[in-house]
């Protein structure tokens, strides 16, 4: 089936906790389901990115013209960077025995990639040629290792969402007010009117 990348599907704040937002409801083992199970899906999500986190990406496009060949390296990448920082929420600090395998992912995401990144404000590289999908995401998940971006992860909890709380006061509670905030309104709001109408029923 394929999916419709659309504005929610990237609230994570960066292409890499987008990426790994990609398995949806991981707290529910009977509901949790894999948006990258097919792999041409990895590629439309690329595509999508590229328009979706042309901030960060300094308007370079991404592109994954083999996603069969590079779905395992995507997936080790989004595994360990969501064990890792899903983690750093939690405990507010890194895991260091989740460190190896991290690194290793975002290594092997590297590895074949013949470009240079980092440039004064190409953060990554060139904008007028592509960069493959997995050493952008390989970029993407170790920026997210500085301190300050570790302090305002997130997770959010109606979907469970890994995000970045960019907000002014680092209050935002949701990865998407229009989504999760709302249904978690309306969820609250039903459990009021059915405990009012128990209470008048007594």
């Amino acid at each position: 089936m394929t999916v419709s990348w659309t504005p929610h599907r990237f609230t994570g704040g960066m292409l890499a906790l987008d990426t790994a937002n990609t398995v949806v409801l991981r707290n529910d083992p009977k509901k949790t389901f894999d948006r990258f199970d097919d792999p041409a899906e990895i590629a439309r999500f690329a595509e999508a990115a590229s328009a979706f986190r042309a901030a960060e990406l300094g308007g370079r496009r991404l592109v994954a013209p083999a996603p069969e060949k590079i779905a395992p390296v995507v997936l080790s990448i989004r595994e360990t960077t969501d064990r890792l920082f899903r983690g750093a929420v939690s405990k507010g600090a890194i895991a260091t025995g989740d460190m190896p395998k991290f690194l290793e992912a975002c290594a092997d995401g590297l590895a074949h990639s013949r470009t240079e990144i980092g440039t004064p404000g190409k953060p990554f590289g060139d904008p007028a040629t592509p960069i493959v999908f997995e050493a952008a995401l390989a970029v993407s998940a170790l920026s997210l290792l500085r301190s300050d971006t570790i302090a305002r992860l997130r997770i959010c909890p109606n979907c469970s969402w890994l995000f970045v709380d960019k907000s002014r006061n680092s209050s935002r509670l949701w990865c998407d007010m229009a989504v999760c905030g709302n249904r978690q309104k309306a969820n609250r709001h039903y459990r009021r009117r059915t405990a009012a109408r128990e209470v008048t029923n007594v």
